[in-house]
């Protein structure tokens, strides 16, 4: 599967970690929900940092669909809750 970041690129990601990407993203959903901005902050390099490890970078010339965006590191908590909400950036 194809994950951009904003601001870093696109990887591609074994399809196997969704389940682990999902979990993370929907910590985020809750942190966001509940206005805590450490554990938004946490959740939001660990999902990055996962991708960034376990992903394949893409060439920067290769644009491809991808399965999910996730936003740069200086979003706001404010900003976040128009993205992460019901199921977050990973649905399932």
């Amino acid at each position: 599967m194809i994950i951009r970041i904003l601001g870093q690129g696109q990887f591609e990601v074994k399809s196997s970690l969704f389940d682990d990407l999902n979990a993370i993203d929907n910590r985020i959903v809750e942190c966001v929900r509940t206005g805590d901005e450490a554990g938004f902050r946490a959740g939001l390099a660990e999902l990055t940092g996962l991708v960034i490890r376990a992903g394949v970078p893409l060439p920067d010339e290769e644009i491809v669909a991808s399965a999910a965006v996730i936003p740069p590191a200086d979003l706001t908590l404010k900003e976040a809750a128009a993205i992460f909400t019901g199921e977050g950036i990973f649905a399932g």
